[in-house]
């Protein structure tokens, strides 16, 4: 809305006389055209002043939606409100002052003293002075003094703001210990590491001992989360845990440490109404403190509340739930702003650093003041507590805890197969010694020798065969057993002559990618079925290539349906990773795009053309969803290697003759790229540096370039049209 353009307005519609507040509108800034985004938290309504004023006074009409797209996509507004809003036509402003209703009792008519600091110029360009309790549209207005904010196309004016609702947005709700996105999370087993936990508690229970801070790091499989999680639950039965996170990489909602001091806060403040309104004061009191240091964080959000309810008297802090306990610290990663286009080396510095941060944050806040907190915290050995902070279980223990759970294990196979002496003492202490007490060693070891498929005995024959004859590398006993692994089931896929030509560590590293997100389409995981049909595999593609893989992976089912494949251990995925470990077995990124790329290609040139598209994505078929899908997937053709070829046969196929006919379609565009415009321009831009690395064939760049320049101002004209559609339908 513009409220600065001269006129009056037309008789026939000049509205009744009623009291209406200042309404005027600005843009600062209008870079995002999502009418996702049009209610914004920083978006602000200044309801400071209030006049009382016909509703004719001042009043001009308003200019009709004209091309300022095109003008760095701003519109001209007076200052006042920070608000993305159509500019409405002048016969539209009467249906739109209908559209006021008062609420709570309310009435319209109702006004207040004018004020003498009121900007007459100002008001003479506004409309709707003094209008309070009211409801337009989609927006409704909820006055109380001194605050101001919008949220969720709610405009709320309040003289306390809530701020333990605003800490609750801050949290991780996920890194809690029984949260639901941790159901059936692995903990100890019941006979199992005994004396550790025996050991734990009775350091955390024991509020004499000088020791506030205790850090247990183990490699990669040792057991760390899952002994953490046994501590947290017996600490919660006790009724001493004051809070828990644990740290996830996989999992973006807690795999940084921005929401880890909120969340710590939260779930003290829980423990006591008290101290829950002491914390909600201090974010009220300085509600930005989330974007703060960790440090400034932990004082704000922990000690003073801890200091003012000391200072009350209302709580014996005795008795207060003390023990915290942080898993994962090495899996704390730098937040994602800060660590947009940085490499990877750059981005594991980044996050050695948030660690670091979060440590030195603890021992200067929490450690160094008369509070009453035992600090529990489990990591790999990393550089940020490397230096600082040592292991409480020795190798000696995590030996003897892999001893036990071996035996136990074996034995029930023993109960199970009628064969109780399947097994020696000596085949677990060689298998123990192999593994170098890493749990996840001998984990794996059980779950691979008590395959059904096969007798007990002779799989833990050939375990014991690829035990490494000396101790060079850290991980080789994991390595080696990871490897042949694979290697077996590789065989046994490969030898299947239906899978002839098949490249089977490519389709699993594939697969592997698709669950973590790197195959993503417009943020949603493809799927096993999906690639299967793109890829002209079995339906149940993931189900047979993983046959032999049940000691390593495992396969769930989201949501929507898609199965997908999921690791039991992440160290699992390092390895693969990793190709100084994996070697012969590693497979890089661009070897599945370009796999990708080619069985898109061929994909598109083996479908029926399309002489229409549905009006809406959900009615489009399988089989257009797979076009869709290798259309949008030709962004791979960027990271590809080794595809020049394929590009020349797939333009003179008619590849990109197919596409300009659907992209050409009055919805193609919308309906392809599902209206995200920003991926359909990055689309684009990938399709040209393939066509610019593409020097050696001419002929099939030159037919691309052609394509490109004919796509590049129809796409901006789509994303202009369908930003306008959307602005009109909010009048």
């Amino acid at each position: 809305m513009v409220a600065n353009v001269p006129g009056a307005w037309p008789s026939s519609h000049r509205p009744s006389s009623r009291s209406v507040p200042d309404l005027t509108l600005r843009v600062d800034k209008l870079n995002d055209h999502s009418p996702r985004n049009w209610h914004r938290e920083n978006n602000t309504i200044d309801y400071s002043r209030n006049i009382s004023t016909s509703a004719h006074e001042g009043l001009r009409p308003v200019a009709t939606l004209t091309d300022q797209w095109e003008q760095n996509n701003q519109y001209r507004a007076d200052p006042g409100i920070a608000f993305e809003q159509p500019i409405l036509s002048a016969q539209s402003v009467p249906h739109f002052l209908d559209r006021l209703r008062p609420v709570n009792g309310v009435k319209a008519n109702e006004s207040f003293p004018p004020d003498p600091s009121v900007d007459t110029a100002r008001l003479s360009r506004s409309f709707l002075r003094n209008a309070h309790h009211f409801q337009m549209g989609d927006l409704n207005h909820f006055e109380a003094p001194n605050a101001t904010h919008v949220t969720n196309n709610t405009v709320v004016t309040s003289g306390s703001t809530n701020g333990w609702e605003i800490l609750q947005k801050h949290t991780a709700p996920n890194a809690l210990h029984d949260s639901d996105a941790r159901y059936d999370a692995p903990k100890c087993d019941e006979d199992t590491r005994v004396e550790v936990t025996g050991e734990l508690m009775g350091w955390i229970k024991d509020r004499s001992h000088p020791q506030q801070l205790l850090c247990m790091t183990g490699a990669a499989g040792s057991g760390k989360s899952a002994l953490q999680q046994s501590i947290a639950e017996c600490c919660a039965k006790d009724k001493i845990l004051g809070a828990a996170y644990f740290i996830s990489a996989a999992d973006s909602n807690r795999n940084t440490a921005s929401t880890i001091v909120p969340t710590i806060a939260y779930q003290l403040g829980l423990n006591h109404p008290i101290l829950r309104r002491f914390i909600a004061a201090e974010v009220e009191h300085d509600p930005l403190i989330f974007s703060r240091s960790l440090k400034a964080q932990m004082n704000v959000l922990i000690v003073r509340p801890f200091e003012s309810l000391r200072r009350s008297e209302e709580c014996d802090l005795s008795t207060f739930p003390y023990a915290i306990l942080i898993d994962g610290l090495d899996e704390c990663q730098g937040d994602t702003n800060t660590t947009d286009g940085l490499g990877r080396v750059r981005i594991k510095y980044k996050a050695e650093d948030r660690q670091a941060e979060l440590l030195s944050a603890i021992k200067h806040s929490l450690l160094t003041r008369d509070l009453p907190f035992r600090i529990f915290v489990a990591s790999r050995p990393e550089w940020a507590i490397h230096t600082a902070l040592g292991s409480t279980a020795t190798n000696t223990t995590r030996q003897r805890i892999c001893v036990g759970y071996l035996q136990r294990r074996f034995q029930d196979i023993g109960l199970r197969i009628g064969q109780p002496d399947w097994f020696t003492e000596d085949n677990i202490e060689t298998l123990v010694q192999a593994g170098s007490g890493q749990f996840v060693y001998v984990a794996t070891v059980y779950k691979y020798v008590s395959e059904r498929r096969a007798s007990p005995a002779h799989m833990l024959k050939t375990v014991l065969g690829w035990k490494p004859w000396q101790a060079t590398r850290p991980f080789e006993a994991l390595d080696i057993l990871y490897t042949n692994i694979l290697l077996d089931a590789k065989e046994a896929y490969e030898a299947v002559d239906a899978h002839g030509g098949r490249d089977f560590l490519c389709l699993f590293e594939m697969f592997c990618m698709d669950a973590g997100g790197d195959l993503s389409l417009f943020g949603k995981v493809l799927g096993a079925h999906h690639l299967s049909a793109l890829l002209n595999l079995e339906s149940n593609v993931l189900e047979i290539l993983t046959l032999d893989l049940r000691s390593l992976v495992y396969l769930v089912e989201n949501e929507a349906g898609t199965m997908h494949l999921a690791v039991y251990h992440k160290s699992l995925s390092d390895f693969m990773n990793e190709a100084g470990r994996a070697k012969d077995l590693f497979v890089p990124s661009s070897r599945v795009y370009t796999h990708l790329a080619k069985c898109y290609m061929q994909h598109i040139i083996e479908s029926p053309e399309l002489h229409s598209l549905p009006d809406k994505q959900e009615d489009m078929s399988v089989s257009e969803q797979c076009l869709k899908t290798a259309i949008t997937g030709l962004r791979f053709l960027k990271s590809a290697v080794a595809i020049d070829d394929e590009i020349v046969e797939f333009t003179q196929k008619g590849g990109w003759d197919k596409i300009d006919m659907i992209l050409s379609e009055p919805l193609g565009f919308g309906i392809i790229f599902s209206r995200y415009w920003g991926y359909a321009s990055n689309w684009i831009e990938y399709i040209g540096d393939a066509a610019a690395l593409n020097k050696d064939k001419p002929e099939a760049a030159a037919v691309m370039s052609k394509y490109l320049e004919k796509w590049k101002p129809l796409c901006r004209r789509k994303e202009r049209e369908h930003y306008l559609e959307c602005q009109s339908k909010v009048i």
